[in-house]
């Protein structure tokens, strides 16, 4: 694989798959009380919330601390958000990832 073009891909999808889901529910970007991406590199993650312009507050990862659990970092992320306050009810949170098979999706969702 080439890393750097796998970089820029994984970037350039979850900007723009967040923008898409939220044009599609009629949401704003300041709206988002929380993004919580899929956890497989911190510096992906870090490149789209400084494309999308969000403060570090708003977006949640924990690659740090737990590594990329593939298909399961969401929940885990969300579960640790939660444990932490990050996380609470009546909120409206982006889940967004990109993953194997050049792959990637995105949810807007009330918690």
């Amino acid at each position: 694989m080439d890393g750097m073009r796998v970089f820029l891909r994984a970037v350039s999808e979850m900007t723009a798959t967040v923008k898409a889901v939220l044009a599609k529910a009629g949401r704003k970007l300041d709206e988002v009380d929380l993004i919580v991406p899929h956890q497989a590199n911190l510096r992906i993650n870090e490149t789209v919330r400084r494309r999308l312009g969000l403060p570090p507050e708003k977006f949640f990862n924990n690659i740090q601390t737990r590594g990329n659990t593939t298909a399961a970092s969401i929940p885990l992320a969300m579960a640790e958000a939660r444990e932490a306050g990050v996380l609470r009810r009546g909120q409206l949170v982006m889940l967004v990832a990109f993953g194997s098979g050049f792959t990637w999706g995105g949810a807007l969702i009330r918690y």
